[in-house]
């Protein structure tokens, strides 16, 4: 006999199962192999649901590397970023959590073939967990891309930005839709894999509504085209995207990403939206007092009662609306809630100037007043939290070119001193 076989079961003794040791009239069935060894069908059973599991276990790698964190734990991670909107964070803390649980689920229920039934829980065996892509509803400057990218970090996969009024049909000038897939590959460093569980934001979403509500004969190829196009990416679908981008090529390297499990977070400010709403509502008010009418009610409120019907008639197509079944709506940052984001967040724009100056070892601060000369000036710029970052940078620009030669240990700017145009005041002493 060779080294490390087995010797031959006697043929005087009687069957038992070789794995559990259980004789022939204890068990259903008993299979003979090699060397005369039995095994009966309940290790079979075993050995079956050994195998799903380890299976199983290797799909679950898809979702290695995930912070699957519950809705309050990502709630709390959205704080540290962005100020306010607590309503639209808890709906995208919900939406993640749920979609990325539903990853592992879906791998999960893929791996067993035969016999799933026995190995799943009664009732579950066949439900699979379709995707909840996300409509963000907001004005300008009100945190919608924020929001997104901070849910990419906080779970720890790629993140894509794109603007769907750069997007036009395959074959006219513009950006097929594929090329955010592109994007989305490129910041995953070409890991597929890792690809295919990401975050896209597709902002301005709104730009490419339809001109009206009934179907024109003429080509539509920057909006209602471009809604027809990104069906089936927001749906899920194997995409084959060129590598360098631009338009595919017969000769050309294409990649190929699979868009299931790609979350699609879409944005737009949606102006007049709210008329439409008003309408609706005028005629039939649900959810405010009687003595309000909807003309009274505020933008920020109004826009949370956006219904499916309500976007169809401002212009995104039924099926487009299908596929954004989350719905978060925005509202627009107070003077308290842009002091907030000047000063409190992990990266508010405040702290970010600090650490430069005290780069070059300088320490700066600002007053009160000289805070809400900023707040009212990017109040006037109506472009919510961007015009923070714009009025700072102007106010800004001669301190920070003459920071490197600056003796001073200490600048403290004033609104008076902003009215004088002196930022330094008596701090200045260039060298």
């Amino acid at each position: 006999m060779a080294e490390g076989e087995r010797p031959p079961r006697r043929q005087k003794d009687p069957p038992v199962c070789s794995f559990c040791g259980k004789p022939q009239d204890q068990v259903q069935h008993l299979i003979q192999g090699q060397f005369g060894y039995f095994i009966c069908d309940g290790c079979i059973e075993l050995c079956r649901e050994i195998v799903q599991e380890r299976s199983a276990a290797a799909r679950g790698k898809a979702v290695a590397g995930l912070r699957i964190l519950p809705p309050r734990e990502i709630h709390r991670a959205l704080d540290e970023y962005v100020v306010g909107q607590d309503h639209v964070k808890r709906v995208l803390s919900v939406a993640v959590y749920n979609h990325y649980k539903r990853i592992g689920h879906n791998a999960t229920l893929a791996a067993p073939k035969a016999g799933a039934a026995a190995a799943a829980p009664a009732g579950s065996e066949t439900v699979e967990i379709e995707k909840s892509n996300i409509l963000l509803i907001g004005p300008t400057g009100s945190g919608k891309t924020l929001l997104a990218s901070t849910l990419a970090r906080t779970v720890n996969v790629p993140f894509a930005i794109a603007d769907a009024t750069t997007l036009t049909e395959a074959g006219y000038v513009g950006d097929d839709v594929e090329n955010i897939l592109l994007r989305l590959i490129q910041n995953a460093d070409f890991d597929i894999e890792r690809a295919e569980r990401g975050i896209i934001f597709i902002d301005e979403i709104d730009k490419i509504s339809r001109k009206s509500e009934s179907t024109s004969i003429t080509r539509d190829v920057s909006g209602e085209g471009v809604q027809q196009a990104l069906l089936k990416i927001l749906e899920g679908t194997v995409a084959s995207v060129p590598a360098k981008g631009g338009r595919k090529h017969p000769q050309a390297q294409n990649l190929t990403i699979n868009t299931k499990d790609i979350l699609f977070i879409c944005g737009g400010a949606f102006v007049e939206l709210e008329n439409i709403i008003r309408q609706r509502m005028d005629t039939k008010l649900i959810g405010f007092k009687r003595e309000e009418s909807a003309g009274e009610v505020p933008r920020d409120r109004i826009l949370g009662e956006a219904s499916p019907d309500d976007l169809i008639k401002f212009g995104l197509i039924p099926e487009l609306v299908g596929r954004l079944p989350v719905l978060g709506a925005l509202h627009e940052l107070s003077d308290a809630a842009l002091r907030e984001i000047l000063v409190r967040p992990r990266n508010a724009l405040l702290k970010q100037y600090q650490q430069l100056l005290r780069l070059e070892g300088i320490e700066l601060d600002f007053s009160d007043d000289a805070i809400a000369w900023v707040i009212e000036r990017a109040q006037a710029l109506k472009t919510g939290a961007r015009g923070l970052r714009a009025v700072l940078e102007r106010l800004m620009i001669d301190v920070l070119y003459e920071a490197p030669e600056l003796k001073t240990k200490k600048i403290h700017i004033t609104r008076e001193k902003i009215d004088k145009n002196d930022l330094f005041g008596k701090a200045r002493n260039v060298a």
